[in-house]
């Protein structure tokens, strides 16, 4: 781990900083700056250009650069007389990653963490990369050569550099365009979803599952369309919704065997570096695991797999065991690494496999994990995998065994832990043990939830705006658009499932915040940053997809999710604008927009309102929480719900609620269509046959 023997080292500027990531580099000999006010006005006076690299705690390869190069004090001496070197942490500052990523990709073709940018005093980029080795290897120059060679250009072509950094700022500048123009409501239409459909069927892996090759990463949003796709409610063919169907069982099944999934401790690592789903890339992601979380259980009330719920609940016990802080919210992230090697932690030999278990108990259960003498992975070691589906005995007879396993694992020299909480990483969280409350029906789990809730709203909240870190016991950073798009859609979930009035009250407040400060309101969208974040060289949006969906197409699913609760035209509309605007790149590049796609259809499908009343006073014999399972005892993922204790005061109702209550103290469910609603239910069992009917006539 990076830092080790810190206690006989002078530190730098960044020991007084809370992330993880940061605080590893801050026994460096390097004279890192965090990212701010004295950094950049040291490099304007002094007409130096800027080193800057950005990182993430969890990463092999930053890991590994650090040891090589920021840790060499002759590469140190260098880069502290040439440079005003700042160091950054990926994801604290998205914004600069964002930016600085798309101009490595520009000069490189291509993209990667750690990343090393260079730029002029006026934080334009001029030459950039990603690891670069110590010595020259394999084609790559030595990160000495690099530098050496970055300043002499300074030096001796500065108008040159400054010619090209203003180009490549230029470029930037046209790429978060994207070519986009106001949507005129053009591409608003199922067309749209059907065109994106047929690509992702094409670059679907039959095999293996999953998209494309290796490296192979989960795509959430690629399975969430195809299963939404694929209902029977859906108009297209039947043959299509099959196709649909089985790229989402072969994937989430292939997936769940492979080793990205930790078989002892549940959850699953950030990708896989071959195409079978095999080897992983061993950090484990705390948004990874919750967007999975998510769409194994929602798989699982399409198809039925008891084993994707396991998988499920499998990955909310390792975030509640790993990555838990004492008060209930979610650090970041598990390193790759451990002991200076990736993946060590996780991989075992067939030979400690019997040593432990005795020879037929550990032959069996090597067999069953693909453990051979040879291994799949480093020095004769084996990721663990299914070789096959399990059955009920196979099951059975493995679980006692498997947790002798995880307990001796448990004992070894444990991967480092990103102990900084993110706003926006946390709300995925959340809306994923809402989604496992529904399924799994445990209590526990919507507890969970609304801890997590608490945390947030208690300690990244100041002066009425949303912050986007916490760590050492400190707030900071103003938040982001992903911040308070995936909270607030967490809020409404929260509100979906409990009658607490927090929860609709401050999502409203945050949505009304994020449409003062965020929109583009010359070409439609969003920006990435508030109107009030410093200047950088360009304002970012988001755009895309990646690990994470894009905060543009979860802001757009906010609106739509609250114009069916307010009852705002106005909230309708500009959905559609944003849909609009997107319908054309989405077309093209599905894997890349497949969650705005996901919004697309909820807005197509015309999502229904729900209102679930009841009073918590009542000791009836009917539990509201009965009356909410049957109501999402099937996937209907636009569906609009909303729950109401008439016992709580809500002076900040949604418009939906007025006039409803719960009838003769029984909890009582509304369902309605533009705010035209049918009969009341206050029989679970008819609430049982309307919802298998899965359509409520509002005549």
């Amino acid at each position: 781990m990076a830092g080790s023997g810190s206690e006989t080292k002078e530190s730098n500027r960044l020991i007084h900083e809370t992330s993880t990531y940061l605080l590893q580099h801050a026994y460096n000999p390097v004279d890192w700056y965090p990212w701010g006010e004295e950094a950049l006005e040291k490099a304007k006076a002094e007409n130096k250009p800027i080193l800057l690299s950005i990182g993430y705690a969890a990463c092999h390869w930053c890991h590994v650069m650090e040891h090589e190069s920021f840790e060499d004090e002759s590469t140190a001496s260098m880069m502290n007389e040439l440079f005003v070197n700042i160091k950054v942490d990926r994801e604290e500052r998205t914004d600069l990653d964002e930016i600085y990523m798309k101009a490595v990709q520009l000069m490189t073709g291509h993209g990667g963490w750690p990343m090393t940018v260079f730029l002029t005093p006026s934080l334009e980029p001029f030459f950039a990369g990603t690891y670069f080795p110590p010595q020259d290897r394999h084609g790559m120059p030595s990160f000495k050569r690099v530098i050496s060679g970055v300043a002499r250009a300074w030096q001796e072509k500065p108008e040159e550099v400054l010619g090209s950094a203003s180009e490549i700022t230029e470029h930037l500048r046209a790429f978060e365009e994207l070519g986009l123009e106001a949507g005129d409501g053009s591409g608003v239409e199922y067309d749209t979803i059907e065109q994106s459909l047929a690509r992702l069927v094409k670059i679907f892996d039959p095999t293996w599952g999953g998209f494309g090759g290796a490296p192979k990463f989960p795509h959430s949003f690629c399975i969430d369309l195809a299963l939404r796709s694929s209902l029977p409610d859906r108009p297209y063919a039947e043959g299509t919704r099959r196709q649909l169907r089985e790229i989402v069982t072969t994937t989430l099944d292939k997936m769940a065997e492979g080793g990205i999934q930790d078989h002892l401790g549940g959850g699953f690592a950030r990708y896989s570096v071959d195409r079978q789903w095999l080897v992983p890339h061993f950090e484990k992601m705390l948004y990874d695991n919750a967007l999975l979380c998510q769409i194994y259980l929602r798989a699982s009330r399409v198809v039925d797999r008891p084993y994707w719920r396991l998988v499920a609940a499998d990955i909310i016990d390792f975030a509640e065991r790993e990555l838990i802080t004492g008060e209930g919210a979610f650090y970041s992230s598990l390193d790759a690494d451990s002991e200076g090697e990736e993946g060590k932690f996780y991989v075992f030999s067939r030979r400690e496999i019997i040593d432990l278990l005795g020879e037929d108990d550990g032959a069996w259960l090597a067999d069953i994990y693909g453990v051979t003498e040879m291994g799949n992975f480093e020095h004769g070691k084996s990721v663990l995998h299914l070789k096959a589906p399990l059955s009920d005995a196979e099951r059975s007879r493995l679980e006692p065994l498997a947790r002798r396993l995880f307990d001796e694992r448990a004992g070894r020299i444990r991967p480092g832990r990103d102990e900084k909480v993110l706003t926006s990483w946390n709300s995925l969280m959340i809306s994923a043990l809402v989604e496992a409350y529904l399924v799994l029906r445990e209590d526990r789990y919507l507890e969970a939830g609304k801890r997590t809730a608490h945390f947030i709203l208690d300690n990244l909240m100041e002066d009425g705006r949303l912050l986007r870190t916490w760590g050492r016991g400190k707030a900071r950073l103003n938040a982001y658009l992903d911040d308070y798009a995936y909270l607030i859609e967490a809020l409404l979930d929260l509100a979906s499932v409990d009658g607490d009035p927090l929860w609709y009250e401050k999502s409203r407040y945050l949505l009304d915040y994020m449409l003062e400060h965020f929109p583009d309101r010359e070409n439609g969208g969003f920006f990435y940053t508030a109107d009030d974040h410093e200047e950088l060289v360009v304002r970012p949006r988001s755009h895309f997809d990646g690990s994470v969906p894009s905060g543009s197409s979860v802001a757009a699913r906010c609106l739509l999710r609250m114009a069916r609760l307010e009852g705002k035209e106005s909230y309708l509309e500009m959905t559609a604008s944003i849909l609009s605007l997107y319908a054309p790149v989405a077309r093209r590049s599905p894997d890349q927009f497949a969650n705005m796609l996901c919004v697309l259809d909820s807005y197509l499908k015309r999502p229904r309102e729900i209102a679930l009343v009841y009073d918590s006073r009542e000791k009836g014999s009917q539990r509201h929480e009965d009356f909410l399972f049957a109501l999402h005892s099937s996937y209907r993922p636009d569906d609009v719900v909303l729950l109401f204790d008439c016992a709580s005061p809500q002076p900040h109702a949604s418009p939906l609620l007025a006039g409803k209550v719960a009838s003769g103290g029984k909890p009582t469910v509304y369902i309605c269509r533009d705010f035209t609603c049918a009969e009341p239910i206050d029989d679970i069992d008819r609430l049982i046959e309307v919802v298998s009917e899965n359509e409520v006539s509002n005549d």
